[in-house]
Parts: C-alpha cells; structure tokens; sequence
C-alpha cells in the first residue's frame, strides 16, 4: 500500500536551483534507498520531505494528506522520523536519557509502542552503554543511539541520512542486519547513501539521484544488472 510519495520537488538554497522535479513513492513496509554520488541531492531531498528546507515547488503527501510547508514538528507528528547524518545526539546526556527525551506520540502508529527496552533489543550495544554520556560514544553507537531516539517518536516511516557513512566495515555489516530487523518490525524506511554495495544488500528498491534529477527508478534486481546507470552514476 502506498504511504508516501513526492511530486514534483523543486528546491533551492538562496537562489541556488537543487532539486529539479525529484518524485519518488513508498510503499508500507518497505526499505527503499536513495542513491547517489556527494553533492547529488540525497540530503536535500529528505530535508525537504521532512520541512527542513521546504521545497519551493512540488507536493509531499503522507497517508493521502499533503504535508508541504508544514513545519518540521507537526510532520513529526503525523508519524515521519528523521534521522540526520550529523546524528545530533546530546552529549551530555546519557544513553537511556537521550531515548527518553524522544518519547512521544505520531498519528499513524499503530504498532507496538516502542519503549527504551525495545531499542535494547535491537541495539544491545545500548544497552551496555545505557550509562554513559552520548558524547562519549563511537560514531557507530552514536548512529545507532539517534536512530533509537527517532524511533521513540513511534515513526510508520523513517527517514535516514547516510546511516553508515564514515563506519567501519564491520559495523555497517552489523548496521545491515539491524535495518532488516526495524523492517521486519513493521517499520518503513527511505534512507540515503553513497555506499551502494551496503544499499544493495538490504534495499528492495532503489532510486538514484545526480545533479538533483532523479536518474533511476526500479527494483534493486534491475539496477544490478544496469551497468549504464551503475558506471554514470554509482561510479562502479
């Protein structure tokens, strides 16, 4: 069932032009990735999902109702998470703390309430490190403790940012595994990367992005075997 779609983005930082015409959809339940070089317009398109650089043209819908210049919070609200790739973690706050303070309540959540025990689960390592202060974590518990906090909001979909960008191998191997258990929890994500070989391995479809244009639509099988759109644009 479709939950999500862009129509149409048209984005701009002061007078520069960044997304043109981006559209893309999302079905209940499903993991699809965003894919793209740097500077491509990945962040710039879950910021503008989210209300964070509203676009100047174009529509987000969510659940059939339009969320486009609404604020950051109320399409909080409504049940989008999002989770920055500058992770934004309060430092001076411990583990369980810094879940806690992202307990809140979304519209279309109909799942199990997640708790901090539940985020536990998925991410053990929290749970050995529930104590300590978030600043003094690796980038990869870091990672993991903001992706715990956004789900406190009990988000239907959740949107992340270069979830494994600057992470060890093994833990974005890890990171793998963990993003197939919040979707078999019944949660649905759009995320963004310029890892493809990690967005491959766990994505069902894909869509890549150059230049603020969307370049790819399609199903992770096809664009595996798309050697065009994986050596223009993916650079492999």
């Amino acid at each position: 069932m479709l939950i999500f779609e862009a129509n149409g983005l048209n984005t701009f930082y002061g007078t520069s032009h960044i997304l043109f015409d981006v559209s893309l959809q999302v079905n209940s339940g499903e993991l699809v990735c965003l894919l793209g070089r740097n500077g491509a317009g990945k962040t710039t398109t879950l910021r503008s999902i989210m209300g964070l650089t509203p676009p100047k043209a174009g529509s987000v819908i969510f659940h059939g109702e339009d969320m486009t210049g609404r604020p950051p919070y109320k399409i909080a609200q409504k049940g989008i998470g999002y989770v920055p790739d500058n992770r934004l973690i309060f430092p001076d706050l411990t583990v369980r703390e810094n879940l806690e303070i992202g307990m809140k309540k979304s519209e279309h959540f109909k799942g199990e309430p997640w708790t901090v025990e539940r985020i536990y689960e998925i991410f053990p390592k929290l749970k050995q490190l529930e104590k300590n202060l978030g600043g003094y974590l690796s980038g990869g518990e870091q990672q993991m403790l903001t992706i715990g906090r956004t789900l406190m909001g009990n988000p239907e979909l959740i949107l992340l940012d270069e979830p494994v960008e600057g992470l060890a191998p093994l833990v974005v191997k890890d990171f793998a595994e963990r993003l197939i258990k919040l979707k078999e929890t019944g949660l649905t994500i759009l995320f963004s990367e310029q890892n493809v070989r990690f967005s491959l391995s766990i994505a069902e479809r894909a869509y890549v992005i150059d230049r603020g244009r969307i370049k790819y639509s399609g199903s992770i099988a096809e664009l595996e075997t798309n050697e065009e759109v994986k050596r223009e644009y993916l650079m492999i």
